[in-house]
């Protein structure tokens, strides 16, 4: 159901198997432990629950959501002894977006009719804050561009970084700012980690950092630039359409084979964010979607 490793000492890694590599990690201390982020399924964030009850063998005392999205934070619902930590736009974003998705879950899985939305009890309205874990400390740092209420947790002294969907295989920016992003992925490569726990995908290990970053980065310039190209069009849309996610330095095997559709998803919505309004496709498309 979910892959686990111990990437230091009292500091976890859980990755799911069933839906887009989704992450989630636990910090342990002497006598409680902090969960950050759940799994996507019902049938997941149990299972790490109950890992944590059989291996680890302490309660849960902080959960932190690094954002709002359903595959990182509908899991609350199973640490009801948890204090939930968000930023501050959470709440407000679960209520708004999230309910609504949920009720849709309902209809089409019976496995989401036993989720219940657990907001936030602790906000962070600016800046970041801390938590000391035994002899660890966790900063809970502002990470937003892939959605407006993005947070990371810095692992110290271990110099290792929870960084939520700030980070993935695929920079994806539907939900967020494409400006705020780039800033956000420029910050990390200041950072000296050891090491970064995407929100989905693989450990990044010291030595691949800056060569992730960069990757990262060109993505993001080169459908800036084919967004810019595509405006020149009468019809952009149809352009969009072409620019494969190959043409912009990433795979369509990422994500288990989720990348190109995200990559399509990118381009539209950065077109968006730039003109203020989807891009036009020719009428022959246009009537080919109904």
């Amino acid at each position: 159901m979910f892959q686990h490793e111990r990437v230091a000492d009292g500091v976890y890694f859980f990755q799911s198997e069933n839906y887009a590599q989704v992450t989630a990690g636990l910090v342990v201390g002497p006598k409680w432990a902090v969960l950050i982020d759940t799994l996507a399924l019902p049938a997941e964030s149990l299972a790490l629950r109950d890992f944590i009850e059989t291996h680890i063998q302490l309660p849960v005392r902080y959960l932190i959501n690094t954002h709002y999205h359903a595959d990182h934070s509908w899991g609350n619902v199973f640490f009801p002894g948890a204090t939930i930590i968000a930023h501050g736009l959470c709440r407000h974003l679960m209520i708004s977006k999230g309910l609504p998705a949920l009720e849709e879950a309902r209809r089409t899985s019976a496995a989401y009719r036993q989720i219940k939305l657990i907001f936030p009890h602790f906000a962070i309205a600016e800046g970041s804050m801390s938590i000391k874990v035994g002899k660890k400390t966790l900063h809970i740092l502002p990470m937003p561009g892939h959605s407006p209420d993005g947070m990371g947790v810095l692992i110290e002294p271990d110099r290792i970084l929870f960084a939520g969907d700030a980070i993935m295989p695929l920079p994806y920016l539907v939900d967020g700012n494409y400006d705020t992003l780039v800033e956000t992925l420029k910050q990390v490569s200041k950072m000296r980690l050891e090491n970064i726990i995407p929100g989905h995908g693989d450990i990044i290990l010291r030595g691949e950092i800056k060569d992730t970053l960069k990757s990262d980065l060109d993505y993001l310039a080169c459908i800036r630039k084919e967004v810019r190209k595509a405006s020149r069009r009468k019809y952009p849309g149809d352009y969009l359409e072409q620019v494969s996610i190959e043409k912009c330095g990433k795979s369509h095997i990422l994500l288990g084979g989720l990348a190109s559709q995200l990559h399509r998803r990118n381009l539209r919505a950065l077109y968006r964010q730039i003109y203020g309004e989807p891009p036009r496709t020719s009428p022959k498309e246009e009537d080919s979607l109904f």
